[in-house]
């Protein structure tokens, strides 16, 4: 029976999450986008356009390193810079159509990914895990 003290759980939590992030983050490669850019430009596909402050605060990077991020995105044509409705001086960054289709298709490719693995389990562990993801999800916010 496994411990349920929080470091116990904490412990197991947190090498079940990266062992499952690195499987998932193998499907990624396919986009022949880097890791970091990926994350931006799913923080922009997903939660809506950002300015440049907002963005690097959400990824944990400096501005200056989200900048250079970005700017490589725009290369890409995965994402472009609005001027910023609200602030004529500031900028927003938003996902292109291009760039909101590497997301959708990377996001098939993971959840394919995961769906095979989940089917894979008994009715009674895929019950398990739907609630241990409501809870995972309860811990985020």
């Amino acid at each position: 029976m496994p411990r349920t003290d929080s470091i116990e759980v904490a412990n197991a939590l947190h090498r079940a999450s990266i062992r499952l992030l690195r499987m998932v983050r193998a499907v990624d490669d396919q986009t022949g986008v880097s890791a970091p850019k990926l994350s931006a430009l799913s923080v922009l596909t997903f939660g809506g356009p950002q300015n440049l402050k907002t963005l690097a605060r959400a990824e944990q990077v400096t501005p200056a390193t989200m900048s250079k991020l970005v700017s490589d995105l725009e290369a890409a044509g995965l994402v472009a810079k609005r001027i910023d409705r609200a602030d004529k001086r500031g900028v927003r960054i938003e996902v292109t159509a291009k760039g909101r289709t590497l997301m959708e298709e990377g996001r098939k490719r993971r959840l394919a990914l995961l769906n095979k693995c989940i089917a894979k389990l008994t009715r009674e562990e895929r019950a398990q895990l739907a609630e241990a993801s409501a809870l995972m999800m309860r811990l985020a916010e």
